[in-house]
């Protein structure tokens, strides 16, 4: 209250006094300013973290899409190399198949004249052996021609069956030829490289004929005993 003695200023009343007499206003500690600053600090760091992050994961996948492409690169040139190759070795397979029917004529005419291999048959005029001779020389040049660009004549004779290469046409018995060799070529084949332009036509052994021993007869060489001869009549 005030004092009686001291009346009030001018045209300030007495609550606006007791006003002006309350407690003073208390200043934010300076810690709080010191929290502010490391805040800030922290908010800074963690972005410069993140912005440090970045072009390493950038930098990770452009290498790795640098490394797909080389991969993709080296392909195409394997697979551009290998494909020249081939064309190289195989552009005339189409060509070389029409010929082989021209050397099966040849050998149809040789075998026709009973010619056998290069042996010319003895007791025909010298016109027919010059003619024989003939067709060998130029069945000879024209294998000779297609073994020159890569292809090569398959006769199996006495070999193992291949399915790859042989088609069999038959299976015959056979004791002198184990079971699955060639047996007899009935059309020989041709390859090109790694492919097959014609495979041989042969015959196949089946193996031992039915009701013939297959080491023909008895060991020892000697005949099959009759049936009731080794039974021991001492027994």
């Amino acid at each position: 209250m005030n004092n009686p003695d001291y009346p009030a200023n001018e045209g300030q009343t007495g609550e606006d006094a007791e006003a002006q007499e309350g407690p003073p206003v208390v200043d934010k500690p300076a810690d709080a300013a010191a929290d502010k600053n490391e805040a800030a600090s922290t908010d800074g760091a963690e972005t410069n973290d993140a912005g440090e992050s970045a072009p390493a994961e950038d930098a990770a996948k452009l290498k790795d899409q640098l490394m797909r492409l080389a991969a993709e690169l080296e392909n195409t040139r394997r697979r551009g190399e290998r494909e020249k190759r081939d064309a190289g070795q195989y552009a005339i397979a189409t060509f070389a198949r029409d010929l082989i029917s021209v050397a099966d004529n040849f050998e149809r005419a040789l075998r026709a004249a009973g010619v056998s291999g290069d042996q010319i048959p003895e007791g025909h005029s010298d016109a027919f052996n010059g003619l024989v001779a003939g067709i060998q020389m130029t069945e000879k040049e024209l294998l000779t021609t297609l073994q020159r660009h890569g292809v090569q004549k398959i006769e199996p004779a006495g070999e193992k069956f291949d399915p790859n290469l042989h088609q069999a046409v038959a299976n015959v018995p056979s004791a002198d030829i184990e079971k699955g060799a060639v047996v007899d070529v009935a059309q020989p084949g041709f390859t090109i490289g790694d492919r097959v332009l014609r495979a041989a036509m042969v015959t196949v052994s089946s193996g031992t004929p039915a009701g013939q021993p297959a080491d023909g007869g008895a060991e020892g060489g000697g005949e099959t005993p009759a049936p009731g001869s080794t039974i021991d009549e001492e027994a």
